[in-house]
């Protein structure tokens, strides 16, 4: 069980708005610019030693579908694994889609015989994070793309949204779905987060404390664009080359450190 006291410490640490109107407003264009960077590093992306082929869930954002995931779910699967959709439409934020998900993986284990990895976006990595903690000895590993689960009901960019789809009440359910959302899971995770984020704080997006088999990584980018950043990109593909008995803190060498500002 969660020690509620001791996250609610932790969460009166960090900011109560949301990112910038600046950050905010920009969104589009710096992922536009992002996907032109995507375009023009796409032969350095390829030489990533190529997967295993074991199966890897990508699960989309709030308010995206499946279709929003395409360029992530694409460049995976160029690279030998056998990607995956999490098919349950927009990402409405429901609770049922943690046990929908748990469903999912073990139908995807079942075929492949082997663990599964998870690719969460932003509110799809909450969920990532969620379902790995239920059934651990299905997940190889979670990695996160601006996922704000250290206050996914803090003040942010797109709660308009979940309110207007909510309503007030669509918090305490979501509330207790997530008690212990704060707690990282029992498999090795990587948060992958941005300063530039204008949708979500970044400081909500990172574990509060590093261990073993938990590292915080730092690119430069929107929150838009976090599908389609070279730098987010580089950084799962060679995570998805590690399992659960032997992952390691990732860790890039010579000039691909600039790429990550907390890694130099």
């Amino acid at each position: 069980m969660a020690n509620t006291n001791y996250n609610k410490n932790l969460l009166d640490q960090y900011p109560k708005k949301a990112p910038s109107k600046l950050l905010f407003l920009t969104e589009g264009g710096r992922a536009a610019i992002g996907l032109g960077l995507y375009a023009a590093s796409y032969n350095m992306l390829k030489k990533v030693p190529k997967g295993n082929g074991h199966p890897v869930l990508v699960i989309p954002g709030f308010m995206t579908s499946d279709r929003a995931t395409t360029i992530l779910r694409n460049y995976i699967k160029k690279l030998g694994y056998a990607t995956k959709t999490w098919n349950l439409g927009i990402n409405l934020g429901r609770p049922e889609y943690a046990f929908r998900l748990r469903d999912r993986i073990q139908e995807i284990n079942a075929e492949h015989n082997c663990k599964v990895s998870l690719v969460g976006w932003s509110l799809g990595g909450v969920f990532a994070r969620e379902v790995a903690r239920e059934i651990p000895h299905l997940v190889n590993q979670v990695i996160t793309l601006g996922s704000p689960f250290g206050g996914i009901f803090e003040p942010n960019n797109a709660r308009w949204i979940y309110d207007f789809i909510h309503g007030p009440k669509g918090v305490d359910v979501h509330k207790e779905l997530l008690e212990n959302i704060l707690e990282a899971p029992p498999v090795p995770t990587t948060a992958i987060y941005s300063k530039e984020d204008g949708i979500v704080n970044w400081q909500y997006c990172i574990e509060r404390k590093e261990s073993p088999i938990t590292q915080n990584v730092q690119i430069i980018g929107s929150h838009f664009g976090l599908g389609h950043n070279p730098s987010a990109l580089y950084c799962i593909a060679e995570r998805l080359q590690q399992s659960t008995e032997n992952w390691s803190w990732f860790a890039p060498e010579g000039k691909l450190k600039m790429l990550y500002p907390n890694l130099k």
